[in-house]
């Protein structure tokens, strides 16, 4: 199983509309995929109408003391192929409780280790805020994917999330390939267009070479939980995204060998 963190610490640049088109991706091409939610605000669980009252069974389960098995906890989807696992607001106390109990920063990593031979791939949603859910992420990730929209304040954001992801890589000893996806481009407009070309200057072979452009079908997350696929030039943009990412396996290997 290869797990991906889809991670951003700015909000707004279009991160669970990158993960549910990436994990609908893969899930369509025939793979078992695990969604996720790390976020308290659960923007991805009510995607897929999962009610906050009574707090659905999820995320936070993993971090008790007797550490619910992700087996237990994924829920089937509109989308064969693809399982959620709901965030709860209970979430957002865990940073209180990592002081005090040991351990908290590596129990998802635990958790995707045991269930491992289940999926293919999962995808983990994390929260816009450098914290406890987002260490565990990216503690246990194989790759790190950057949604970033293409402004200005977006780019600050993305050297932050950048330099956080290398201090983790080196604390945890293994290598996290990171990628960037630009998000949400309007290419009518001089600041948009800019931002993109930093972006491939900055980052060069670490950024798709494509964008995201701003599409108002892309909006309704609901919709995208759903086993018709909206159409329109986000759509196909992310589709192209996810074969680029896809193919950067391959890229690893041949410098591997």
């Amino acid at each position: 199983m290869q797990a991906w963190a889809i991670a951003n610490q700015k909000g707004g640049v279009g991160k669970t509309t990158t993960t549910l088109c990436l994990a609908r991706g893969l899930a369509l091409a025939g793979n078992r995929v695990l969604l996720i939610d790390l976020d308290p605000h659960a923007s991805l669980t009510r995607a897929f109408g999962v009610p906050a009252s009574p707090p659905p069974a999820g995320t936070h389960d993993l971090f008790s003391i007797d550490g619910a098995s992700l087996a237990s906890l994924a829920r089937t989807t509109d989308i064969e192929g693809l399982k959620l696992v709901a965030a709860q607001p209970a979430l957002a106390t865990l940073e209180r409780r990592g002081a005090t109990q040991p351990g908290l920063g590596l129990a998802l990593g635990r958790a995707l280790h045991a269930a491992r031979s289940m999926y293919d791939y999962a995808l983990l949603d994390c929260p816009p805020t450098l914290g406890l859910l987002m260490v565990n992420a990216l503690a246990a990730a194989d790759r790190l994917v950057v949604p970033t929209q293409t402004d200005p304040l977006a780019l600050h954001g993305l050297a932050d999330m950048l330099r956080t992801a290398e201090m983790v890589e080196r604390s945890r000893r293994r290598p996290m390939p990171r990628y960037v996806l630009p998000t949400l481009f309007d290419r009518r407009t001089r600041t948009g267009v800019h931002s993109l070309e930093l972006l491939h200057d900055r980052y060069e072979d670490r950024v798709w070479p494509g964008a995201v452009p701003m599409d108002t079908r892309l909006r309704d997350a609901h919709a995208l939980t759903t086993a018709v696929m909206p159409t329109g030039r986000g759509a196909d943009a992310y589709r192209r995204a996810l074969k680029w990412l896809l193919a950067q396996d391959g890229a690893a290997q041949q410098q591997a060998a």
